[in-house]
């Protein structure tokens, strides 16, 4: 498998290199509605304060432009909104689309090797970039995968209130087992 050099080294980003990797503090915002899409919603940072509020306000304004149009699919996404240990911040959105298929785009701001103009964090590009998340992004998605199948799946009727109450719970970003 061929390997992709970035340029710059982990600790260039004021992220950890693997030998002081920790994990991040992962929270629980209330969903929300956009473009007629019901929002779950992910915070990860390393800063116990959470995200700044107008990182937050300038990553969900950029949202409606990382979603698909209605295909018949319970208009629901997932997002992880990331602050990074640099001027670094990631938004992931996902969403369900063709019943049961994810369908992902996410938004860079302050971070120029992904092609953002500048470090602003609150500056958001949409990268077409094939990435879908870090490691403090991912875990989420296996959450999110099964209460898919548990709530809009499996059962008789797709219960689509009961997936958006049904969330991975705060703590880190990993270390669940």
């Amino acid at each position: 498998m061929a390997s992709t050099t970035l340029t710059h080294s982990p600790n260039e980003r004021n992220e950890p290199s693997s030998s002081d990797f920790r994990e991040k503090l992962l929270t629980v915002p209330p969903p929300i509605e956009v473009a007629g899409r019901r929002i779950k919603r992910y915070h990860v940072t390393a800063d116990p304060a959470g995200i700044a509020p107008d990182v937050e306000a300038a990553a969900y304004a950029m949202l409606p432009e990382l979603l698909p149009e209605p295909d018949g699919t319970p208009p629901a996404t997932f997002v992880v909104l990331h602050r990074g240990g640099d001027d670094g911040a990631y938004l992931n959105a996902y969403s369900w689309v063709w019943d049961n298929v994810l369908h992902f785009r996410g938004a860079s701001a302050g971070q120029p090797v992904l092609g953002c103009p500048d470090r602003d964090p609150t500056h958001f590009i949409a990268p077409d970039l094939p990435w879908i998340g870090c490691v403090w992004e991912l875990p989420p998605i296996l959450h999110e995968r099964d209460a898919w199948v548990r709530h809009m799946l499996a059962p008789d009727a797709p219960d689509l209130d009961a997936y958006l109450a049904d969330s991975l719970p705060e703590g880190t970003t990993g270390d669940r087992s």
